[in-house]
């Protein structure tokens, strides 16, 4: 029988085991004062192109600045009339360029957080990824009739083009109603953040607007990045969300 453990007995640390008899599935740890940034999403800007490492570092709004690996910059961010399918990082971004990212990996030692430019967002039964068409499927957890009967309710899914989604084993034995509620949820989470991050000025007149100029005269800036766009559930938020399901008996 598989069972969720909390440990809070002590203050400076809470855990989260997920356990099989007495074989340990899996664990999370998350330290008191110290601010976790897993999964967080920023609007974020490009402080350093390395063509060396087919990276950039990106101020995200904390003190070290993260770790962005060039094949993790959707090609919607690469400049105007560069080819895509041989571009260098120098080339596809430069210094000053503004771009959302969520931590992938949290700061270590050293080492600042790595980042990616390819958003999930993550529900009850599935998980959401708004700018990576490619990435769906059903979680590698999932085996036999239960991943064809997932693949089968996802196909009937009103997704947008240019995204796709990945079932989670809470969705064993959902219909698909129960998917699209949880993707509904999602992709109006996906809008507020892309509205977030979307620039706001104000013109001399006091008025808020999307545009950098009105009538030939510049706007100010309202919301220059870094700044942070979307935080990530506390520990037991996120460990009732994603691994509690009927398989769990205690």
């Amino acid at each position: 029988m598989k069972r969720m453990l909390f440990n809070a007995t002590h203050p400076e640390e809470l855990r989260v085991a997920i356990v099989d008899g007495q074989r340990l599935v899996d664990i999370d740890i998350e330290a008191a004062g110290r601010e976790q940034r897993k999964s967080n999403i920023y609007k974020g800007v490009i402080t350093r192109v390395e063509p060396s490492l087919e990276a950039c570092f990106v101020d995200y709004g904390e003190e070290r600045h993260g770790f962005l690996p060039f094949k993790e910059i959707s090609r919607s961010y690469f400049r105007p009339g560069v080819d895509v399918g041989r571009a260098r990082i120098n080339e596809a971004v430069r210094e000053g360029d503004e771009l959302v990212v969520q931590v992938e990996k949290e700061e270590r030692g050293n080492k600042g957080a790595a980042l990616t430019t390819f958003v999930s967002l993550a529900g009850r039964y599935l998980v959401l990824m708004p700018n990576n068409p490619r990435g769906g499927g059903v979680s590698r957890r999932i085996e036999g009739e239960d991943r064809q009967e997932l693949r089968e309710a996802m196909d009937q899914l009103e997704l947008p083009a240019g995204m796709s989604v990945i079932a989670r084993t809470a969705g064993i034995g959902r219909n698909v109603e129960e998917l699209q509620w949880d993707l509904n949820y999602l992709l109006k989470l996906w809008h507020a953040v892309a509205e977030a991050a979307a620039p706001v000025y104000r013109s001399e007149a006091g008025e808020s607007t999307a545009e950098p100029t009105t009538e030939g005269k510049k706007n100010k800036r309202l919301n220059p990045a870094p700044f942070l766009i979307f935080e990530e559930s506390s520990l037991v938020i996120r460990a009732i969300r994603d691994y509690f399901h009927p398989s769990i008996g205690e």
